[in-house]
């Protein structure tokens, strides 16, 4: 059976009336960061244009703003910026001529990072750097105006059509939420008056750029907020959205300032998408939903609900620019897919001036700078270590042409991904490993499993190439008493090799030490894997939508029956060093299971009392029967060394050449541009 006959409902085509969408699945807008580069036009056009060859129906791009005061670097206001615009256009439609693509129109109103940035009200969220200025009726109407002539030039630049984001805390949102527009005039107090500026938007956008132009609007159709928007006010606005001219609406689901997660790798697939089905019952234009959605079985099952007309799949797209095209080959074993990791794509665009990219695909954002080409002469290369970095570099060099030999002395192939595997909320580095194992086998790569290697067996096969990537070994550090029974390395926890006690004290408060404190305190189903659970566990009410879908709920999460202390030596905040966009749940998750976090911690002595600390400079004993080491790594690089001495032709890549906190995106990034250039 092939892919189109396995998804109907994903690859059939969508009717709008003055054109056709050629399938349901849409590559959602994400800020890539390329947008304010100087060469970043042309290296989106690439970023897109791969997309369309890549099967997609519909691209959104990232947000460009209409005017200075909308906050982004990117903005779009002239002819003379159209024309920068059209080499994206232009490379889309000769990729696909049948893919369309949108520009998004994103005004940041209050989180402008400017002194300029504008709201309906004075009222400074609790994210931005600024009190926003209070537009008068010149200036809202300057808004206004941008907005129809921001979408006037993205149609003269060859887009399909425009979004307009009226969601996540940004301007035209602020306009729709009691606590954030306080005004008393013709554009505040009544929810009528509330919404009137989002859909003068709207109105005044589509009778500029005509009735032939794709006009979609997201909507927060469940805002996270307490007090936020309720149900009845969401159906309203969609309603009135739907008369004053929109094709399609967007539904979106949080603000950035909710303390709800809705993207990271916890949140289960397709959590928010019924949300979308009710509205979609409430409207007759076609309506998109998105969040987690990363695999075409869940796509199409979406659909097959009646839970949307269109699928976004944003983060999808960047792990895989052919998700679309596999799945309609049925190739669908071959899908690298999105783990909602965010490492390397969210974190980067809300982490300052980085660009966007993928922990597992590196290639994302930069088509024009990492290529996979044929090799010029096939090599045999050995690579040692078959963890994130030995993958990416075996797969990409046998993409590539050359003969590939992959050792690992475990059973499995995956490394430290073996590990996190494990962790409740990262289930998703299942696939990870499903889709390199894949790939060992289309790219005819010669795995050796429970393979112990020496460097002179190595020089003996006399291989053009020998790459170490044998990773780390985790590190003990010199404490008085580390070799006490209460004392358990993380790996035997981890894999359940050790037993953990009662009372447990974890050395190191990285991203390890909370992935430990996070498996040692679960109890039950994971919430990544069930949508009851993931809602419990966060206060929000799917059935009954209160106002923003969590006011009036509390989170309801068990405390754990264990006493556990995270530790930390540096004087920082515990876990200040997590992601950006992830970091705050995973310590918020076990403040509310009871995990005490504390920071400033000298070690002193292990021994049948307990761990004894100067914490603060204050001396205590830890009345603990538990001590689970997660003290970094050393690199573990004895075969480099040895075959270096000997004068062997041997690169290092991945922990093996720079351990640190564990990193697999700076593994895989490094083993693919090396491999793409051996």
């Amino acid at each position: 059976m092939s892919g189109t006959d396995r998804y109907p409902h994903l690859f059939a085509p969508l009717d709008l009336g003055f054109t056709t969408i050629k399938n349901r699945a849409l590559m959602g807008s994400m800020h890539t960061g390329l947008e304010e580069r100087e060469d970043g036009h042309l290296r989106m056009a690439e970023f897109f244009a791969e997309r369309a060859r890549g099967g997609v129906g519909m691209i959104i791009t990232g947000g460009i703003s209409p005017n200075e005061e909308g906050g982004l670097g990117a903005k779009l206001s002239t002819s003379e910026e159209a024309a920068r615009h059209k080499v994206i256009t232009d490379a889309v439609h000769a990729a696909d001529p049948d893919t369309k693509i949108c520009m998004q129109i994103l005004h940041t109103g209050p989180l402008a990072p400017h002194d300029r940035c504008v709201a309906p009200s004075p009222v400074r969220s609790r994210i931005a750097r600024f009190v926003p200025n209070e537009l008068d009726e010149a200036g809202i109407e300057k808004q206004i105006a941008d907005h129809a002539n921001c979408a006037a030039r993205a149609k003269e630049a060859g887009y399909d059509g425009v979004e307009v984001i009226g969601s996540a805390g940004y301007l035209l949102s602020t306009f729709l939420v009691e606590k954030t527009n306080l005004r008393t005039d013709q554009w505040g107090g009544t929810y009528e008056n509330r919404m009137r500026f989002p859909l003068e938007v709207v109105r005044r956008i589509r009778a500029t750029v005509g009735d032939d132009f794709i006009l979609i609007f997201r909507i927060a159709a469940m805002d996270m907020l307490q007090g936020g928007m309720s149900w009845e006010e969401v159906v309203q606005l969609a309603k009135e959205l739907e008369k004053a001219g929109v094709s399609i609406i967007s539904t979106h689901f949080t603000w950035h300032e909710s303390a709800v997660p809705t993207i990271a790798t916890m949140v289960p697939r397709a959590a928010f998408t019924s949300v979308t089905g009710r509205l979609r019952k409430e409207v007759s234009v076609p309506c998109i939903t998105s969040n987690r959605i990363n695999m075409p079985d869940v796509a199409e099952e979406v659909l097959v609900n009646g839970d949307a007309d269109i699928v976004s799949m944003a983060r999808p797209m960047l792990a895989d620019a052919e998700l679309v095209k596999k799945a309609a080959e049925g190739r669908e074993d071959e899908i690298n897919t999105c783990i909602g990791c965010n490492q390397a794509c969210l974190d980067h665009t809300f982490g300052g001036n980085q660009e966007v990219s993928c922990l597992v695909n590196p290639r994302a954002c930069h088509e024009t700078l990492l290529k996979y080409e044929p090799a010029k002469a096939q090599k045999r290369i050995a690579i040692v270590g078959a963890g994130p970095a030995g993958l990416g570099y075996a797969t990409v060099a046998a993409e590539r042409g050359h003969k590939v030999t992959l050792y690992d002395s475990a059973s499995e192939i995956g490394g430290q991904f073996n590990l996190a595997k494990r962790i409740p909320g990262k289930e998703e580095f299942y696939e990870t490993l499903r889709y390199y194992s894949k790939m060992i086998d289309v790219h005819d790569i010669d795995l050796r499993l429970n393979a112990r290697v020496s460097a002179g067996m190595l020089q003996n096969e006399n291989y053009d190439e020998i790459v170490v990537a044998t990773g780390i070994e985790p590190r003990t550090p010199n404490v008085e008493g580390i070799d006490h029974p209460k004392v358990v390395r993380y790996v035997d926890v981890i894999t359940g090799k050790a037993k953990v006690g009662k009372k447990v004290a974890i050395m190191g408060a990285g991203g390890i030490g909370f992935d430990v404190a996070e498996l040692i305190t679960h109890e039950g189903k994971s919430s990544a894997l069930d949508i009851d659970v993931f809602a419990k566990e966060w206060g929000v009410d799917f059935e009954n939508h209160p106002r923003g879908g969590v006011t009036g709920v509390e989170p309801v999460i068990a405390k754990s029956d264990r006493e556990v202390m995270l530790l930390q030596r540096k004087t920082s905040s515990v876990g200040r060093g997590l992601g950006k966009t992830t970091g705050w749940t995973h310590r918020l998750t076990l403040a509310r299971r009871g995990v005490k976090m504390m920071n400033g911690v000298e070690y002193l002595r292990i021994d049948d009392e307990g761990l004894h600390v100067l914490i603060q400079n204050d001396p205590q004993t830890l009345d603990v029967d538990t001590v689970i080491i997660c003290a970094g790594q050393e690199p573990l690089r004895t075969l480099f060394d040895e075959l270096e001495a000997s004068g062997a032709k041997v690169s290092l890549v991945g922990g093996a050449y720079e351990a640190m906190e564990l990193d697999a995106k700076r593994a895989i990034n490094q083993a693919s541009y090396l491999a793409a250039a051996v």
